[in-house]
């Protein structure tokens, strides 16, 4: 190698090193604790219907989590974590289902408990027992909630008396009804504290964050609400939907790292 071509090698090498830290650094920076968000896990999903996982997706993902032996957490664990401001064990992760679907007790409950992973389930409870229009119950009914929690893994939350989000309510007295009573109804029927909330649709505001606060709740989850609201801001933990295009394992693997959201804001920035 000609000696006058040593300081550039050098110099770009340096260049390299430098900017690779610089990003490791940012990275480290901008993790976010893994939340996975699921709805409804189905023998055949429609693959248009960005709320579902099929029941193969969803054992793959679970099998995964388990023989990598991730930390897997519930929500309020999290919320004990981060309100202490402790390091959260590596390669931990919490899993989440909202709204109550029956094919949560059906098809994810058996999967969980097959691979002894816990789980918190937002309930709303308006909803529990529900018949649809085509004459067939699509909703968890109270004894399902309750053998689920019974089993040590399935934690409970609240996911308000009905699916509307918060910020088309007016009033406060329809907030309040919304996040205190909803609490209520499921203290009384599980039989112990409900510690834990989600907003309908991930949507919320400054008043709305407030009365959760209020209510009671030690920590909620939304959905993505952006850069501006801090990563470890506990009543208003980011997640990350988990729907068809997690399929792929290596997908699933980089939105569970902890830095796909940092790729996610920017990308919609």
């Amino acid at each position: 190698m000609p000696k006058r071509l040593r300081p550039i090698i050098i110099i770009c090498v340096a260049v390299i090193i430098t900017a690779a830290a610089y990003f490791i650094i940012a990275l480290q920076r901008n993790y976010v604790f893994p939340i996975l968000m699921y709805h409804q896990v189905l023998p055949d999903p429609d693959p248009r219907y960005k709320l579902a996982v099929s029941v193969r997706s969803f054992e793959r993902q679970m099998e995964f989590l388990h023989d990598r032996h991730y930390n897997v957490i519930t929500v309020e664990e999290l919320a004990g974590i981060l309100k202490k401001k402790q390091p959260v064990p590596k390669h931990s992760v919490a899993i989440t289902f909202d709204d109550g679907y029956i094919d949560n007790y059906v098809y994810a409950f058996p999967i969980l408990k097959k691979y002894g992973l816990k789980a918190t389930m937002f309930i709303i409870t308006n909803e529990v027992g529900r018949i649809n229009s085509a004459g067939n119950r699509d909703r968890l009914s109270w004894e399902e909630i309750l053998e689920m929690q019974a089993s040590g893994l399935i934690a409970i939350g609240s996911h308000c008396l009905g699916p509307d989000p918060l910020t088309k309510i007016g009033s406060e007295e329809g907030l309040r009804r919304q996040i205190f009573d909803s609490r209520k109804v499921l203290e009384h029927k599980l039989g112990r504290a409900v510690n834990i909330f989600s907003y309908p649709e991930g949507r919320f505001n400054d008043k709305i964050k407030e009365l959760v606060i209020e209510a009671g709740y030690t920590a909620a989850v939304a959905t993505n609400p952006g850069k501006k609201n801090p990563n470890d801001d506990i009543y208003a933990l980011k997640r990350l939907r988990i729907s068809s295009s997690s399929n792929n394992m290596f997908v699933f693997w980089f939105e569970i790292s902890g830095y796909y959201n940092f790729m996610r804001e920017r990308r919609h920035k």
